[in-house]
């Protein structure tokens, strides 16, 4: 699948959640019900630290929400999954949780490093610390690719095909060898390029 291809279809989906957004008996999730929850597993963070990707709704007015996984996305970013604790209130949904540089910032981007909860809500979160020598993703290593441009936000399961230190630009190329990317290492596991 091409970059436009998956630019289109992410595209449809945003008009799809407007749609279902206006529609009638659907109450809209807010940055202060995600904050909330994101307190609730012990990371406070402020609402205006929380950006929706898309229009979420619920069918219920302030359905209790689940955090279900983070993942670090660089720049001081978090993607975090969440969804209704009751499955049929809302669809799976994720924001973007931004950390600024000041201190307060800095020590909640630390906390998130080091979450540890139930298995069952979302996995534990660490950043190995690479040695000074060792590549800290290595060639034919599974990664995720985070395409970044103007209000778009595509992730992508990519196989490595390169050793990489993080800052560095090495290929990498789709599960199915028919796209090679060129990205920088965020980390061992995450990778970023820009459209």
């Amino acid at each position: 699948m091409t970059i436009h291809k998956l630019i289109s279809a992410l595209l449809l989906s945003a008009a799809a959640a407007h749609a279902v957004a206006a529609a009638p008996g659907h109450e809209a999730i807010t940055t202060q019900q995600v904050a909330a929850a994101m307190a609730n597993v012990g990371m406070q963070i402020s609402p205006k630290q929380v950006e929706l990707l898309s229009d979420v709704v619920a069918n219920t007015p302030a359905p209790a929400l689940k955090i279900r996984s983070m993942e670090p996305m660089g720049d001081h970013r978090m993607m975090v999954r969440l969804d209704c604790a009751q499955p049929e209130q809302c669809v799976p949904f994720f924001v973007a949780v931004h950390f600024g540089l000041d201190s307060d910032a800095r020590s909640a981007s630390a906390d998130l490093r080091t979450v540890s909860t139930n298995s069952d809500e979302f996995p534990s979160i660490s950043h190995p610390r690479a040695a000074a020598n060792a590549p800290t993703i290595r060639s034919g290593a599974p990664a995720t690719l985070l395409i970044e441009g103007d209000h778009i936000h595509i992730r992508l399961a990519v196989v490595t095909l390169e050793n990489g230190s993080v800052g560095q630009v090495i290929r990498v190329s789709s599960k199915d060898h028919k796209q090679v990317y060129s990205a920088e290492v965020i980390d061992g596991s995450v990778l970023r390029a820009n459209l």
